[in-house]
């Protein structure tokens, strides 16, 4: 795609209204992380929804080899891009969360699978009171037109392992749409540095497994967790990396890895980690208050 083509999507993004200074300063910062690897065609319908001027937007570039930096910066001139220091999109996060300045932090897709237009309801789950804001496609007024028979099914059973071993009630496990406070960072705790001494390999939590790993080590720390209903759309081009056998074995690895960890790692990062006095950080879980 050649940058002339994306003109006509320029006007389509939102313009925000008018607000005063002292409003301005009572709301958080949102910074939003785009991993991407050769979407030059994807992230015009992205960026037309996408409110450039409300967000920080971050691109985490995978070595794409087509304009899809040069389409970003034409899409979002005050865009900050960054390169992955290893394969894989967990890597591509972790390399994206590590440049991010915002209050809070939302993980969009490049491929126009998740919507921009939902960010207000995460960043209300937020504002709200919650830590973690978990984006789901099972929940009333969500859905997805792109998941697999396979792919939902296999959802499902890791989502029942995780919540019968950690006694979450969490509804779409796989699902990359979320949003969350930035003190939830140091409870993630996913490594940026290339540690390996092959850059092409990826180190554990690297692919499509970071979801749960983030899912697990929120629910290991007794974070506050909001489910937010969303809507998932198909790609509208190029093919999806995700394999749904070799990525959910690597899931059940992970679920199988971090219950090895076990919670006290994740206690102690907890303790450890700073927290603003207006915050509302929470020990206790939205998932267990709903059950009282």
């Amino acid at each position: 795609m050649t940058l002339s083509h994306i003109e006509d999507h320029l006007d389509e993004r939102p313009r925000p209204a008018p607000r005063s200074p002292s409003a301005h300063k009572a709301e958080p910062t949102v910074s939003i992380v785009i991993p991407a690897k050769n979407e030059a065609l994807n992230l015009p319908h992205v960026f037309a929804t996408l409110d450039v001027e409300r967000y920080e937007v971050i691109l985490v570039d995978g070595n794409s080899v087509d304009d899809t930096v040069e389409v970003a910066r034409k899409l979002c001139p005050d865009i900050t891009v960054v390169g992955q220091t290893r394969k894989g999109k967990g890597n591509a996060l972790a390399c994206g969360f590590a440049v991010a300045k915002g209050d809070f932090i939302v993980m969009l897709d490049a491929d126009g699978s998740t919507d921009p237009a939902e960010i207000p309801r995460f960043v209300e789950a937020l504002k709200g009171g919650a830590d973690f804001a978990k984006g789901s496609r099972f929940m009333p007024g969500a859905g997805s037109s792109d998941i697999s028979r396979l792919r939902q099914m296999g959802n499902y059973f890791l989502n029942k392992i995780v919540n019968l071993i950690y006694g979450t009630r969490y509804t779409d496990l796989c699902y990359g749409y979320n949003a969350f406070r930035r003190e939830c960072l140091s409870v993630m705790n996913l490594e940026v540095g290339d540690e390996s001494p092959d850059p092409g390999t990826m180190l554990w939590g690297d692919g499509f497994e970071v979801e749960t790993l983030i899912n697990v080590r929120i629910a290991k720390a007794g974070l506050v967790v909001a489910e937010v209903p969303s809507f998932e759309h198909s790609r509208h081009f190029g093919d999806s990396n995700l394999n749904a056998f070799s990525d959910g074995i690597r899931v059940l690895r992970t679920i199988h890895a971090e219950r090895k960890r076990g919670a006290r790692r994740a206690a102690r990062t907890l303790a450890a980690s700073p927290r603003g006095a207006s915050s509302s950080w929470s020990t206790l879980s939205t998932l267990v208050e709903e059950s009282r």
